[in-house]
């Protein structure tokens, strides 16, 4: 490790040179150096401290000393694979099968949220025998080839949609085919799934599976409405399939009612399999799918051996347990319940005052903004949205967009993100509108001026 810390632009400069140019940078005209980090906040090398809302992988807090303890500890003993017998992943399931329904009590351990994806995928086309896939429109669900076939917010830019997928509506409420003042919007949206699943086997396919983000992210912080699971999932069962929930941007408490996202569909609703990342390690990498013993044994029929080099390591399950402990010992669901209704209040109240802003949506700590040009067509507000982040940044406060338009503000902060916080980036926000919407008018009334 260099003793001597680069200059920005030599960091720059080198990152250019040496690293794939399709790996982008945040802010990439003017990108941060972040050098070290604690809790929610994140400092550069000047030492200037940057609030992050959006770093849902340090999920707990960056660099969380019950963390770094562990991972610490534990490397101290033991590191290897998991074909010796060790406590700390028999431990860690334990753990993790007692915050999901009974059914899901069958784990596999990875590294990354794809593997456990492409995993999943494999469980559902193993015990279904069939191979096409369901998603929703805009769907990301990672990175490997056979998950970019399935999303379609990467495979339209690249081959196109593939002869075995099929891309459902989103259920947004808001923006989508099937809005707020619709009367059934639940039915309404769980039907487009069923018409799939009719035409596609008019076409002699058969579906393995329905794979959906809990809360659909990259999509634009959507919130299905509850019950449209339980409608899909009847749909998707009934033509031999599997209900996938990943779960890997949302899981472990972000919400804050519940400890898994999909668990706001109700309590009637269980998913076959779902898969877990990101927040998991607290920036460690670990993931994992839980699935049902059915599901699990019609994969093991095979005789071929599962096997991950790293998967269910002594010191990935050590950081997985304290991640769990950590969560249960600061409070942190019921934290991301308290702060999440005062961000979401506040951010209502901006609503109120700014027209930009056109609906704010969420549940817990995973919160939505959509920016609007205008309320009839709700057009996104996407050149707005960039502008704010970009000033956002200025303001030592990290947050990006996301959905089809790029203009959704998404809010996937650190747990331990705060009510001072909340304040402070609700404040900022609100003097940029405000400074925004006065430009404007400045620029309005010089154009007619000019005429």
């Amino acid at each position: 490790m260099r003793s001597a810390q680069r200059s920005r632009q030599e960091t720059l400069a080198l990152r250019r040179q040496l690293v794939g140019s399709s790996c982008k940078l945040f802010f990439s005209n003017d990108p941060v150096k972040i050098v070290k980090a604690k809790g929610q906040y994140m400092y550069d090398e000047n030492g200037r401290q940057y609030l992050d809302c959006i770093n849902n992988v340090a999920h707990v807090g960056h660099c969380h000393p019950d963390i770094v303890k562990a991972a610490h500890e534990q490397n101290q003993l033991l590191n290897t694979n998991s074909r010796y017998l060790h406590d700390n992943l028999v431990d860690y399931a334990e753990r993790l099968s007692k915050t999901l329904p009974e059914k899901l009590c069958i784990f596999y351990f990875l590294n990354s949220g794809s593997e456990a994806n492409d995993l999943a995928l494999r469980l559902a086309r193993q015990y279904t025998k069939h191979e096409d896939v369901i998603v929703l429109d805009h769907a990301y669900h990672g990175h490997l080839t056979s998950l970019i076939d399935i999303s379609p917010y990467k495979f339209r830019n690249l081959e196109g949609q593939k002869e075995w997928v099929h891309v459902a509506p989103v259920p947004d409420t808001y923006r989508g085919l099937y809005r707020e003042d619709h009367e059934d919007s639940v039915t309404a949206y769980a039907n487009e799934v069923k018409n799939i699943i009719e035409q596609a086997h008019n076409r002699g396919r058969k579906i393995a599976a329905f794979f959906v983000e809990s809360l659909p992210s990259v999509g634009g912080q959507i919130i299905p409405p509850a019950g449209y699971f339980q409608k899909v999932a009847k749909h998707v069962r009934k033509a031999g399939g599997v209900f996938i929930a990943d779960e890997i941007q949302v899981g472990f408490g972000r919400v804050g009612k519940h400890f898994w996202a999909f668990q706001l569909q109700g309590e009637d609703f269980t998913p076959d399999i779902v898969t877990m990342g990101k927040p998991i390690g607290n920036g460690h990498p670990i993931a994992c799918v839980a699935t049902t013993k059915e599901i699990a044994e019609a994969f093991a029929s095979t005789g071929v051996e599962y096997f991950n080099t790293f998967g269910g390591n002594p010191v990935s399950c050590a950081i997985g347990l304290a991640v769990l402990d950590v969560i249960e010992k600061e409070h942190l669901q019921a934290h991301a319940t308290e702060v999440g209704n005062f961000l979401m209040k506040l951010l209502k109240e901006q609503k109120i005052k700014h027209p930009i802003i056109g609906d704010v949506r969420g549940s817990g700590l995973f919160i939505g903004v959509d920016l609007i040009k205008d309320q009839a067509e709700r057009t996104p507000a996407t050149e707005e949205a960039e502008h704010l982040i970009k000033r956002l940044k200025e303001e030592y406060i990290l947050l990006s967009t996301d959905g089809p338009g790029r203009n959704v503000l998404k809010f996937k902060p650190p747990m331990c993100f705060n009510m001072e916080d909340a304040k402070f980036v609700v404040d900022t926000i609100d003097k940029l509108l405000t400074d925004m919407e006065k430009e404007c008018l400045n620029q309005q009334k010089t154009s007619t001026c000019s005429t």
